[in-house]
């Protein structure tokens, strides 16, 4: 039997329809730690280093969205719709996912980073079996006291509630989560896969772990 796929042309997951999830994949910084380059597009073995990033988030979810704030036709060629904040400035991550909440197709929005090429391969299904167990807004990934907030799945109906904050001057995404009903998930057994490259020391060292072309 042959698989389905997506209009996007990403494979058919199976999931109800209210519990789709559109991926996100957080590009809109500066790269100020990177010299002030689009981190996303240095080439990590061989490719640029969000191509790592998307090729293990693209199975996981229903649809893929790149928000980028510079360099639009560079994301572009990646194959997937790409958006701007809607908040000038690049005021940060939760400028990139209320963006994504206002234009996702499906009910549920997992975002990761564009400079965490290792990130897990089964992240947003346990993200979201445990949003739906515990009936949740938001689930957030965890290593042991370390929470990666860039590391979430949340409801797209949470999309005013993070535009009034937003509007009020809000950016930190801590202050948010606790305004929310969320739920922790440990990746006490993939700590490494939540690493980010956020300098070119960095960057020569995940290179080592990467063979030239692959993910």
């Amino acid at each position: 039997m042959t698989a389905t796929t997506t209009p996007a042309g990403l494979p058919d997951s199976g999931r109800a329809a209210d519990r789709r999830i559109t991926g996100v994949l957080l590009a809109g910084g500066q790269g100020s730690r990177m010299g002030g380059v689009d981190k996303g597009l240095v080439e990590l073995a061989g490719r640029p280093m969000a191509a790592h990033a998307l090729e293990r988030l693209a199975p996981q979810v229903d649809a893929l969205i790149i928000n980028a704030n510079q360099n639009l036709e560079a994301w572009q060629a990646f194959g997937y719709p790409v958006f701007g904040d809607d908040i000038g400035g690049f005021a940060g991550p939760l400028a990139g996912l209320h963006a994504a909440l206002t234009r996702a197709r499906h009910p549920l929005v997992v975002t990761a980073p564009c400079d965490s090429p290792f990130l897990p391969h089964d992240l947003v299904e346990r993200l979201a079996s445990a949003l739906h167990a515990a009936n949740a807004q938001l689930a957030v990934a965890k290593t042991f006291d370390q929470p990666h907030p860039v590391f979430c799945l949340c409801r797209r109906d949470l999309a005013e509630h993070l535009g009034t904050f937003l509007a009020s001057g809000g950016r930190r995404i801590d202050r948010w989560y606790g305004s929310l009903d969320v739920v922790e998930v440990s990746f006490d057994d993939e700590e490494a896969a939540f690493r980010n490259i956020n300098t070119r020391d960095e960057l020569a060292a995940a290179g080592q772990e990467l063979p030239a072309g692959h993910g």
